[in-house]
């Protein structure tokens, strides 16, 4: 018997049939980096390894009652957030996550296999700025979905910039906002840590062809178990992109569409 169990983390999110997205993805990640990964459903994917059919939302309260069952049982080591159907999932779970504020929140809500990658809802945006962001650890976006969401707050016409929208979001209560996919005029894409003070950390990567399902859902995943290892952000920043550039470079085509991430390989 071993009394001593890996880092649990419970994963909010949807479920794919393909095991690309959502919570499977996330458990297989977890298991590779030494984590134990645990489920609270919130949706159900019609999808292959080309695209993502239907969403099919479950009750929020059904939702709920997953993640508090399991959460009287067992210690949780982090939370990821991932995409969900509705802002009535947004308030369940900061509801929930609300009693565990030492363990790190790691938000990853942008899907963009879905049709409107989550960022169609003005109200599941709000909900995310406003009742979720501020208990998180981390949110992790792309540029284009930081983009979206300052439009909340932007004044009509008002292109703004990735600084000042960041400071936004931080101003609020988030500890890190990660920007993943940037790209300077050489053509490098780099993912951006910024905390209250700014830019804290970034790691350039270069851009594989592809085309794969799940990249930034693994690279999230990842990210979530480093820091459930006790790992400082910084460092899962770049050991995330690390995993995750191997993932993809042994990645897999298991049907006609997509190329799925290895979540298993050996460097």
């Amino acid at each position: 018997m071993q009394n001593q169990p890996l880092p649990l983390i419970l994963s909010f999110g949807v479920c794919d049939p393909v095991g690309a997205l959502g919570v499977q993805s996330d458990v297989a990640a977890f298991a590779a980096l030494g984590c134990h990964g645990l489920s609270a459903i919130a949706g159900l994917l019609v999808s292959d390894s080309a695209r993502v059919e239907h969403l099919y939302e479950l009750d929020s309260d059904w939702m709920a009652e997953q993640a508090r069952a399991l959460l009287e049982d067992m210690p949780i080591a982090a939370f990821k957030v991932g995409a969900v159907g509705s802002a009535l999932h947004l308030a369940a779970i900061a509801e929930i996550v609300s009693d565990y504020p030492d363990a790190p929140l790691i938000l990853d809500p942008f899907l963009s296999a879905l049709p409107d990658a989550g960022m169609g809802d003005e109200e599941m945006l709000s909900a995310l700025r406003s009742i979720l962001a501020p208990q998180a650890t981390a949110l992790i976006l792309s540029q284009a979905e930081l983009g979206r969401m300052a439009e909340l707050w932007r004044d009509g016409g008002d292109l703004g910039n990735l600084d000042e929208d960041v400071a936004e979001l931080t101003s609020s209560g988030l500890q890190y906002v990660l920007v993943t996919g940037t790209r300077d005029g050489a053509g490098t894409c780099s993912n951006r840590l910024f905390d209250t003070g700014g830019e804290v950390a970034r790691v350039d990567w270069q851009h594989l062809p592809g085309p794969f399902l799940g990249a930034g859902n693994t690279y999230s995943a990842a990210f979530t178990a480093l820091m459930a290892r006790g790992m400082d952000a910084p460092t899962a920043l770049a050991v995330a992109q690390e995993y995750t550039t191997g993932a993809l470079e042994n990645a897999q085509r298991f049907g006609m569409g997509k190329f799925i991430p290895a979540k298993f390989f050996r460097p």
